[in-house]
């Protein structure tokens, strides 16, 4: 029996398309070709929609991918957090709201009370800002995960209620004010002209991305040679790495293709006392911080769900609680530890968003709990539990966000972006639902 399955496995090989064979060689996730092929789409089609509407097209330009590539930034981080929060069979409907409450507390914090001891514009107040902003944050995720674990209340009803709760608090916090100027060094976390790193700087950092993924690559090769796994053929390899390092350096060369504006240019040669005309001078933008921070976290998320102790128990409480559990997995405290981490980061996209605003409002973070939901879904996280990856979703943050720039773009009102994204993520859950039962 054994011989006659291995001779009809070997048949389907033999059998298998060109593609298929291709896709089976590199090793490449066909979701993810799947998700890169609708966000070219929706890029393409915006772009010729404001053509044909307009004359011109607006979306496939350095100005909007540079600014799309900053909003994405929030929604990106809470979203490498809830893909291990729905990988554990919950959900956290308060990630909005921890946001708008933790983003208003650091408001409060370099405002209204840091100044009154350190001084205005005392160079520690953006430190222990986000420090503190960071601390509120685990702290309140933390909370949520005691309540799903240790006193066993659905995580749908603890953060429907957080969603609530954190959100009246924030409003109480600062009796719906609005909080502004924020410490000039804080704002600077936001993005900008000066929230950039500039050309060289994004240089540098391509060329480093290029370097981790030859070294990942060959790591990579190294480890499966040393276990005696199959090894994928040499020209997969290069054509990896060779893709890799394109699109880092292609990323690169698009933030530095959009420039300064031509004021913040002219307040920069004033302040400098430049000789050389603002119209001859080129300054590239180049990476934002917030974009960044995205990466950083990203990288780490993607070690500590790969590559850690932790990483590992939280797929196999996802893919069967019981057993897990009955495997010495103390899985009451993994989700706590869970819902802190998604706490943490959250507080962290609140740094992002108000840094990027300059200030702190009370409706700061509304809905975003629905396209982080939406991004870690398209990208591939199942709701059944046990399924998902960290760049998936990513990657499907900036799916949602493109959806919304387009819609903003071509002039639909609010009321129509937020029937998109309902419908987009019905669909994303329908294909998840398709996609789990062909790989049955």
């Amino acid at each position: 029996m054994t011989i006659i399955q291995q001779e009809v496995g070997a048949a389907k090989v033999e059998n298998e398309g060109t593609f298929t064979k291709f896709l089976r060689a590199t090793e490449i996730d066909v979701r993810l070709l799947g998700m890169i092929a609708a966000l070219l789409l929706i890029w393409i089609g915006f772009h010729l929609y404001g053509q044909l509407v307009y004359g011109f097209g607006a979306f496939l330009t350095p100005r909007n991918l540079w600014n799309l590539s900053v909003q994405t930034a929030s929604i990106g981080v809470m979203a490498t957090g809830m893909v291990l929060v729905i990988v554990t069979r919950h959900i956290d409907l308060s990630v909005g709201s921890i946001l708008g409450f933790c983003a208003m507390s650091m408001a409060i914090i370099q405002v209204w009370i840091l100044p009154e001891f350190l001084g205005l514009g005392h160079p520690a107040i953006w430190i222990i800002t986000v420090l503190c902003g960071l601390v509120i944050g685990t702290v309140i995720g933390g909370f949520h995960g005691f309540l799903v674990a240790y006193l066993g209340i659905p995580a749908f009803i603890v953060t429907l209620g957080g969603l609530l709760v954190w959100r009246g608090a924030a409003f109480i916090l600062a009796r719906g004010e609005t909080i502004s100027p924020v410490d000039a060094t804080f704002s600077l976390l936001g993005g900008g002209p000066y929230g950039a790193i500039g050309a060289w700087g994004s240089w540098l950092v391509g060329i480093v991305a290029c370097a981790g993924i030859i070294g990942m690559l060959f790591s990579g090769r190294k480890q499966r040679k040393r276990f005696k796994f199959p090894l994928r053929p040499m020209w997969a390899e290069v054509f990896l790495g060779a893709v890799g390092c394109g699109l880092s350096l292609g990323f690169v060369m698009l933030v530095n293709s959009y420039p300064w504006p031509k004021g913040i240019v002219r307040q920069y040669v004033k302040a400098n006392n430049i000789d050389t005309p603002v119209n001859e001078l080129f300054i590239s933008h180049g990476f934002a911080i917030p974009v960044l921070i995205l990466m950083a976290v990203g990288i780490i998320m993607t070690f500590l769900t790969l590559r850690t102790r932790f990483g590992r128990y939280v797929f196999a409480i996802g893919g069967n609680p019981e057993a897990a559990e009955l495997a010495g997995i103390n899985t009451k405290w993994v989700t706590v530890k869970i819902f802190a981490l998604m706490g943490f980061l959250c507080s962290l996209s609140a740094v992002i968003a108000s840094a990027r605003l300059n200030s702190a409002t009370n409706n700061l973070g509304t809905l975003d709990e629905l396209y982080v939901i939406a991004a870690a879904v398209i990208g591939g996280t199942s709701f059944a539990g046990g399924i998902g990856t960290i760049y998936g979703a990513i990657l499907g943050a900036v799916v949602m966000q493109s959806l919304q720039t387009g819609m903003v773009l071509i002039g639909f009102d609010a009321a129509i972006q937020q029937m998109v994204v309902g419908s987009v993520l019905v669909t994303a859950v329908w294909v998840d639902t398709i996609y789990r039962r062909r790989a049955k």
